[in-house]
């Protein structure tokens, strides 16, 4: 965990979106610490007319290339945020050509008690992890 969601508009090729996953797991584990295979992401693609996302006014222009990533994650400080949102963007655009105004990222966090990783049982609150 995290848990990161991408949604995209509908085209991307198998090799694009492997990409992309690639460059937001090396920035996760940059400024979350987290171990290298503590890597959940799904990828969701839509329509064009399915996905609006616009910028609250501040003038972000977007093109097609659009990613929204949603990430669910324990608490995280301020700091290890910004570096996220930083990495992320140096990471798409380096690897992906991806434009830092095409992302957007949300991220809601929740406690311990609300992860299972499988077999019915509650790692961290059990001592696994």
């Amino acid at each position: 965990m995290p848990l990161l969601y991408f949604n995209v508009l509908e085209g991307r090729s198998d090799a694009e979106l492997n990409a992309m996953l690639d460059a937001a797991h090396r920035a996760m584990l940059a400024a979350f610490k987290v171990p290298e295979r503590d890597r959940y992401q799904i990828v969701n693609e839509y329509k064009p007319s399915r996905m609006i996302i616009e910028d609250t006014g501040l003038g972000i222009p977007r093109s097609d290339n659009v990613v929204v990533v949603q990430v669910v994650s324990r608490p995280r400080g301020k700091e290890a945020k910004q570096k996220f949102y930083r990495l992320l963007v140096e990471e798409l655009e380096k690897s992906c050509g991806i434009s830092p105004n095409d992302v957007m990222v949300s991220i809601v966090e929740n406690t311990d008690e609300d992860w299972s990783f499988g077999l019915g049982r509650a790692q961290f609150l059990e001592g696994d992890l």
